[in-house]
C-alpha cells in the first residue's frame, strides 16, 4: 500500500471538510424544515377571509421563520469556522441568499398552483416542501458556502494564521494568512 501524496492528502481533507459541512447543513436544514412545514400547514389550515392566495402568503411567513432558525444553526455550527466579525453584513447576506432559495420554493408553489392547476394540500406540500425545498436548498448551500461564509470573507484563521481546508482546489492543504 502506497503512502498518500501531499496533494491527495489535501484533497481528502477538503473532501472531509465539505462532507462535514453538508451533513451539518442537512441537520440544520432539517430543523428549519420542521419549522417551515409546521408553520406553513398551521397557517394554511386557517385561511383568513377566504383569500385564495393565502397558501403563498403562509409559505412566505414560514420561510422567514425557517431562515431565522437556519441562520442561527449555520452560523453557530455548520460554518462556525468561517463566520465573520461583521455580523450585521453576514446576516444581511444570509438573508438575501435565503430569500433567493426561498423564492425558488415559492416559485415552485406558484407554478404548481397557477400553471399546473394543482391546488390540494398535498399538491401544495409536494411543490413547495419537496421540489421547491430541494432546489432551494442547493441554491442556499452554494450561496452560503461561497458567498456568505466563503473562505476569503471569513475571520477564520486570522488569529492562528491558518484556515480550515475547503473543497476548493488549492496548491496546499492549508492557506497561511498574514
Amino acid at each position: 500500500m502506497s503512502a498518500l501524496t501531499p496533494e491527495r492528502s489535501a484533497l481528502r481533507e477538503r473532501g472531509r471538510a465539505l462532507m462535514t459541512q453538508l451533513v451539518r447543513f442537512g441537520v440544520v436544514g432539517g430543523m428549519g424544515f420542521i419549522v417551515d412545514v409546521g408553520v406553513f400547514n398551521l397557517l394554511r389550515a386557517h385561511t383568513p377571509f377566504g383569500w385564495a392566495w393565502w397558501p403563498v402568503a403562509a409559505k412566505a411567513i414560514s420561510t422567514v421563520l425557517a431562515i431565522a432558525v437556519n441562520w442561527i444553526g449555520n452560523r453557530s455550527w455548520t460554518f462556525k469556522e468561517h463566520r465573520r466579525s461583521d455580523t450585521g453584513r453576514e446576516a444581511a447576506e444570509f438573508l438575501i441568499a435565503s430569500l433567493i432559495g426561498g423564492g425558488v420554493s415559492l416559485l415552485c408553489l406558484v407554478v404548481s398552483r397557477d400553471v399546473l392547476g394543482l391546488t390540494s394540500a398535498l399538491d401544495d406540500n409536494i411543490s413547495a416542501n419537496v421540489v421547491g425545498l430541494l432546489l432551494g436548498s442547493a441554491v442556499r448551500f452554494c450561496a452560503y458556502r461561497w458567498w456568505v461564509f466563503g473562505d476569503r470573507r471569513s475571520d477564520a484563521g486570522r488569529e492562528t494564521g491558518t484556515r480550515m481546508p475547503t473543497s476548493a482546489p488549492r496548491d496546499g492543504a492549508e492557506e497561511i494568512v498574514a
